[in-house]
């Protein structure tokens, strides 16, 4: 069930291990989610994420083996998002703020202003320091992501146990060009999540 509830999208999220093997989601739903999901931040823009969406029983057998401690939640979900960053995102500059003019979110000028500002930095910025760009902006999405799948009535949980090394190439990827970020398995929880203690705000807050 859809919602736009603030507390049931965000604050009811569980991290869901086991989903109904027999809920699919569609591809144009998926489309939706994915859209949704990319409309969070980005610096200047640049929208490094890319998304390999693994729903096929092939592509599945594929990952499982890259995730084994997690093969429940690869084999019963609807699908598996594996969130990539983009280390070579400037290549889209010319195509993003041409874009923003044509729809009429930006004049010619500042986005002549902007792209012969930024555009030969990101052209010459150190591979470390691109790193840092793609992982937060690739971040950001993926808990949008999350957030949208609650909104269209779906669970998720984001993986970190892989193997990071071999993912890009075993899906087509060029791993030199693209960071594994993280999986997202999405589909219908077959049982609730567990509830989870978070520190108190003042543990972790220092007030100025």
């Amino acid at each position: 069930m859809t919602t736009k509830d603030f507390n049931e999208i965000a604050l009811k999220r569980r991290s869901i291990k086991k989903y109904d093997p027999s809920v699919k989601i569609s591809r144009e739903e998926m489309e939706e989610i994915l859209t949704e999901a990319m409309r969070a931040p980005s610096s200047v823009n640049m929208q490094p994420w890319r998304f390999v969406v693994i729903e096929t029983p092939e592509g599945k057998e594929k990952l499982a083996e890259l995730a084994k401690f997690n093969s429940e939640q690869v084999h019963t979900s609807s699908a598996v998002i594996a969130v990539f960053g983009d280390m070579n995102n400037v290549e889209y500059a010319d195509e993003i703020f041409g874009k923003a003019v044509e729809l009429g979110y930006m004049p010619q000028d500042i986005k002549e202003q902007q792209l012969n500002f930024f555009k030969p930095i990101y052209e010459n910025m150190p591979k470390a320091d691109m790193k840092d760009i793609v992982l937060i902006d690739s971040g950001l999405v993926s808990m949008q992501l999350m957030l949208v799948a609650r909104a269209h009535g779906y669970d998720t949980n984001p993986i970190g146990g892989y193997e990071k090394e071999l993912i890009a190439e075993a899906f087509g990827l060029d791993k030199e060009r693209y960071l594994p970020i993280m999986l997202i398995s999405i589909g219908k929880a077959a049982s609730e999540g567990h509830a989870s203690y978070r520190l108190p705000v003042n543990t972790v807050t220092t007030w100025k």
